[in-house]
This record gives structure tokens, sequence and C-alpha cells, in this order.
């Protein structure tokens, strides 16, 4: 019989994947290859330093029977970490900031770990900060362990050890070139480590974040102020010990747009369903690749599975939200759906038979400045707050009339998978377009509403 003793024997030896049809996209001559780490059983390359630390932290009698594993993590080295507490009895508690998508605590719980959340805007040093809250923890609770991923030798050396050779013998020996996040920096020195020491002509490509300090401190030595970015688990606001600089050749800074852009991609493209610090590998890995013939070999890492941010960035209602949707997956039934004005879901409208002054009270309760008339579910015609009044002030027995009476021409009306484009044509000559689904008049965007997505 063939099998494992457990589930920490899976972690590893993850296969090489060509990315195809976006290589074509963009012209590209070289071979670019996906190291799928989101194949490991915690979907995570951060399964590989969770059983390594863990190992040291046994073997140096750090961590005892009946102790509890404490970590500040963006979640991925938590599920690394849970796993190996899971199989060998541990308790863990993590500590993230509200930046960690809803998937991964969830996913952190599910495992037994208790979870800590911190404010992502707190500075680094501060008492809030997720990393001294988890070191205030570990002082806390007796016979405990925080490995400190950022600082800890078993976090590269887990990679030297495992995921360098497995590229080295997977491309045999061919690879030109490597593409990593920079996060607690173990990835990209253990890996490169290694690969330098068998080809000192590979280069080492760093992919960070704008917002991140890496590049800047890597170019200049100088520690700029961090600012924010939306791209979990890469990039710092302060260098860490296990980020090797002389190891990096380069760093590539990257977008918040191009990394979910990318990620989402590679999804809908390639099969290869991924977090957004992957976007930010891949986004890395084409500009790397772009100027090189087919002789070059590019791989970079594929560092977790996009069913940790099904609310975030793989969600089209969260990317409108945060202004980074491509126009074209815009649609009208999305717009409806998300848009800050009027209750989502409910559309406003009154019937021709109403009456002039309950339409108006309604519009004013509203805070409505036009509405549709609907009959039958049909749209017949609309009010328009600014016309009405001007009736009223020739004839004010108007209020006493039927909507039908005033009413002015219908809303053009448009199908729920209508695009932003062509929204925006129709109206530059109405002022409001309704929304259409299975012969159902369902929704109604203004020009305000679509605006409100150029803010």
């Amino acid at each position: 019989m063939k099998f494992y003793n457990d589930i920490l024997g899976v972690i590893g030896r993850t296969p090489l994947v060509r990315v195809n049809h976006l290589t074509k996209q963009h012209n590209i001559k070289a071979t670019i290859l996906a190291k799928m780490e989101s194949l490991n059983p915690g979907y995570s390359v951060k399964d590989r330093i969770g059983v390594s630390m863990v190992d040291w932290a046994e073997k140096e009698g750090v961590l005892k029977p009946g102790g509890t594993i404490i970590e500040a993590t963006s979640g991925n080295t938590g599920i690394g970490l849970a796993l190996v507490a899971g199989v060998r009895g541990y308790k863990c508690i993590f500590v993230l900031t509200e930046k960690v998508s809803v998937e991964k605590m969830r996913y952190l719980k599910s495992l037994g770990a208790d979870i800590v959340v911190c404010p992502a805007a707190a500075k680094h040093g501060t008492p809030d900060h997720y990393v001294e809250t988890a070191k205030r923890i570990s002082r806390e609770v007796p016979n405990s362990f925080y490995p400190d991923q950022y600082y800890h030798p078993a976090n590269p050396a887990a990679h030297y050890r495992t995921t360098g050779p497995e590229i080295w013998e997977d491309t045999d020996g061919k690879i030109t070139h490597f593409v990593s996040g920079i996060g607690t920096g173990g990835t990209i020195s253990g890996t490169g480590r290694y690969l330098k020491e068998k080809n000192p002509n590979i280069k080492i490509i760093g992919a960070d974040p704008y917002g991140s300090i890496f590049k800047t401190y890597k170019d200049s030595g100088h520690v700029p102020e961090a600012t924010p970015y939306l791209v979990e688990g890469i990039g710092q606001s302060l260098p860490v010990g296990n980020a090797d600089m002389k190891i990096i050749d380069d760093i590539l800074n990257i977008t918040d747009r191009e990394s979910f852009e990318y990620a989402r991609l590679l999804s809908r493209r390639e099969g290869i369903f991924c977090g957004g610090s992957t976007g930010t590998n891949f986004a890395a890995a084409l500009k790397v690749a772009e100027p090189l013939d087919e002789d070059a070999i590019v791989v970079f890492i594929v560092c977790d599975t996009g069913e940790h941010y099904l609310s975030k960035f793989h969600s089209d209602e969260w990317m409108k939200e945060k202004l980074l949707l491509e126009p074209q997956r815009i649609t009208a039934g999305l717009i409806a759906e998300t848009k800050n004005s009027g209750a989502p879901g409910e559309l406003i409208y009154v019937n021709p038979g109403d009456l002039v002054s309950d339409a108006l009270a309604k519009m004013n309760q509203s805070g409505v400045t036009q509405i549709p008339v609907i009959e039958d579910n049909r749209s017949v015609g609309s009010l328009r707050e600014s016309r009405v009044l001007q009736k009223l002030l020739k004839n004010r027995d108007l209020l006493d009339s039927t909507v039908g009476d005033v009413m002015d021409e219908s809303f053009p009306v448009i199908e729920v998978d209508t695009n932003l484009n062509a929204i925006k044509v129709k109206l530059q000559k109405a002022p409001a377009v309704l929304i259409e689904d299975f012969k159902r008049i369902t929704g109604i965007i203004t020009r305000s509403d679509v605006l409100e997505l150029d803010r």
C-alpha cells in the first residue's frame, strides 16, 4: 500500500504549469512556468514554513506537548501552522489585521485556531500593531511558541531545502529567472539562495506592491514611509530579517489593479485559481519575460488559492467598490446591486393612476428627484421633480390630478447585462435608464450613479 502517515507528508513537490494563452496575448517568447504552491494541503506556499518552524521548535525543546503556537500572520502562515498543530496536538492563537479576508479567518477557525484581529492602520511598534500584539500574547501564555516568521531561520531554510531544489530539478537546471513576492522574505531568499548556488546567472526578481518599502530600500538603502495597498500577504512597512537583499537582483513594483486583474485573468484564461499576490508575481513575470528570447525560462510562485478571496477581488462587487473593476465587466445589474443611492434591489416607482401629491410625497420620502411610472410591469412614463414643480407653478390644482396627466416620456429600458459603455451612451440622452431582467423592470440607473464610478 502507498499512503502518507499524515497530511503533512503531502506538503511540497508541487508541479510547474506552463502559462499559455496569456503569454501569447502579450507576445512573450520565453517560457513562463507557474510553481503551483496552491496545491499544498493548506492551499499555500506557507505550508512549507509551518512544518519547518514547528520541527525546529520541537527539536530545540522550545515547543513542548500541549503547548500553544502564537503567530502574527496575514492568514496563510497561520493555516500552515494550524495544520501542524492539529496533527501534533498543539493549540493555536493567530493575530491578524482586519485587512485579512473573511475566508482565511473562517478557515483558521475551522482548523481549531483562535484569532485576534487588530486594526490594519496600526503603526509598526505600537501596542495595537498585529506583530506587537502577538508578541505580548506569547509572553502572557505559558508553554507557548512564537515562531516570528519574519526572522526565523527555519523559514528561508524550508525553501532552500525544498522549493529551490524542486524548481531546479523540474526545469532540468534551465531556469533563467525566478519571480516571487517579498513578505517575510523566506520564499525568495531561501529559493533564490539555492538557485544562485546552482547557477549564479539566474536572476532573482522580487514582486512588490506599490506602497511597500522593499524596492526603495533595495535601490537606495533608504526606508520610505509605507502607504496602504490592498494585496494581502506581501510587502512590508519595514525591512525584515529574512528578506536578504543580496540575493535579490531586482524588485518590480506592481499596482493593486495589475495584481487583481492578472489574478482574475489567470483564473479565467489558464484555470489557475489564485490569490492577489500571485497576480503580483505574474505581472512581474510578464514584465521580466517581455524582452527575453525563447530560451529563457521564468518561474513564478502561485502563492495560494483564489478560494481565500471570494469576498474580495474575485467579487465584481468588491472590485467595483474599490474602483478597480475593468469597465467591460461593469454591467447594469452590477451597478444596480451595489450603487449607494436608493435601497439595493428595491425599485421605487409610481403608477399612472396615483395622485401627483402622493407621488411627490413618495419622491421626497425616498430622496429621489426622478421616478419611473410603471403599469403592469411596463415602463409607461417618468416623473421629474423639476418639471412637475414647473407645471404646478402654473396650475396648483394639478396636485389632485393623476400621475398619468403630468408624466413625461419613459426612461430608456436596457437589459441587465448591458455594459457600462452602452449605459453611458443612453445616459447622454436621458437622465436615467431602467433595467429589465426577464421582462421585469428591476432597477434604475441615473447619471449620478455612473458618475459615482469615476469619483
